[in-house]
């Protein structure tokens, strides 16, 4: 843990010594954008600049430069928001980008893009190189279990952790359910906690969630995000 700590506080570093060498001046703001008017805007080279709204942000590429970014990352608008798809201004642009932001760039590009990813690149992704592919195959072999989509420790149930579930770990489904797994058997797993039946037994006594409030020291423990990865663009 120790090595990564200090491999990312060299990557940090790093990545300050190129921000003060990429040349993104600041222009004039106002510039009208899917995310609302542009409160901040910065130009990272002819016909590329990124725009900052009081909701959201991204980039905007003219005709030109957007025909530089591959037909399969392209928008047609030429804008891309800043949560993933700013990653496919950074393929098509490397130079203007530094070494961190192009390393992120690629990890967004194959977690939410993968089908395209695999097709511009020429590669095969493996299991564990795309959140999105992964979340696809666990989908199809778990589509008819129980799949935890929210999970806390029991007050009621002592070394348990209250489990609630839904089949295939599809959100809003009607067909909830409640169960109490074992906190030596529970883990925080990258799509959901799947529930065995054999092991695991249906719950309907009462219930921690009905006073759990966010904020709450007894900790909601199911994870199962996208690692989108979010740059704060200087």
């Amino acid at each position: 843990m120790a090595e990564l700590d200090d491999d990312s506080a060299t990557e940090k570093a790093a990545h300050e010594v190129e921000l003060r060498r990429l040349d993104r001046p600041t222009i004039d703001a106002g510039t009208s954008t899917p995310w609302g008017a542009a409160q901040d805007s910065r130009q990272f080279a002819d016909g590329v600049v990124r725009h900052s709204t009081a909701s959201h942000g991204g980039f905007h590429l003219d005709d030109v430069a957007n025909n530089t970014v591959h037909a399969l990352y392209r928008n047609d608008n030429g804008f891309y928001e800043e949560d993933c798809e700013w990653a496919k201004v950074a393929h098509a642009f490397p130079q203007l980008f530094s070494a961190h932001e192009r390393r992120l760039a690629d990890c967004t590009l194959r977690d939410t893009y993968p089908d395209a990813h695999e097709r511009v690149m020429g590669v095969a992704l493996l299991e564990g190189q795309s959140h999105a592919r992964d979340r696809r195959e666990f989908e199809k072999r778990h589509h008819n279990d129980w799949v935890v989509i929210a999970a806390l420790n029991s007050d009621h149930q002592l070394g348990f952790v209250e489990c609630i579930a839904t089949l295939g770990g599809i959100r809003g489904e009607a067909g909830e359910r409640r169960f109490l797994v074992p906190c030596s058997d529970y883990t925080i797993a990258p799509h959901g906690f799947v529930i065995d039946p054999a092991k695991h037994k249906p719950y309907d006594g009462p219930s921690s969630f009905v006073t759990w409030r966010r904020g709450d020291d007894c900790r909601v423990m199911h994870s199962g995000a996208p690692r989108n990865q979010v740059i704060d663009f200087h």
